[in-house]
């Protein structure tokens, strides 16, 4: 599943806000607080989010990181959300008009006894408030 937006800034200005691994309560509204036990760009590291409408926690951990293209992955390791082998990569591209485009994909399965569209829809409601919530941050007023 793939969601992405355009953004009113340079990739380099935008991975400012998205490219710390441990920066995902800055940003998107469902997190409350993002802890790590590590070091935010070294592959292995685990992040503890606390989401802000029931305080459940979702356990993930980075697996790729790469500054230079502007892009991350990590995998979730314990989550309350219906999937499972979620895995998933946030990357960051520049436009001809210098805007960005912020791309947010994933592959995952509906754990047993779960509708897979269900699972589909409940990841889709993630991404999109999570990336209106960087446009709205670059929005131009």
């Amino acid at each position: 599943m793939t969601r992405e937006v355009t953004i009113d800034s340079t990739p380099a200005t935008v991975w400012k806000l998205v490219g710390d691994f441990n920066a995902l309560d800055v940003w998107h509204p469902a997190v409350l607080r993002s802890e790590i036990n590590g070091v935010g760009t070294k592959i292995g590291t685990r992040r503890l989010l606390t989401l802000a409408e029931n305080q459940k926690t979702i356990l993930e951990q980075l697996t790729a990181y790469t500054p230079a293209k502007t892009s991350y992955s990590y995998t979730i390791v314990k989550s309350p959300l219906p999937v499972a082998n979620y895995a998933a990569t946030i990357s960051l591209t520049a436009t001809a008009e210098g805007k960005t485009v912020m791309k947010w994909a994933s592959t995952f399965d509906a754990p047993e006894g779960t509708e897979s569209g269900y699972a589909t829809q409940v990841i889709e409601g993630i991404y999109d408030s999570g990336l209106a919530k960087v446009v709205n941050n670059f929005a131009k007023q």
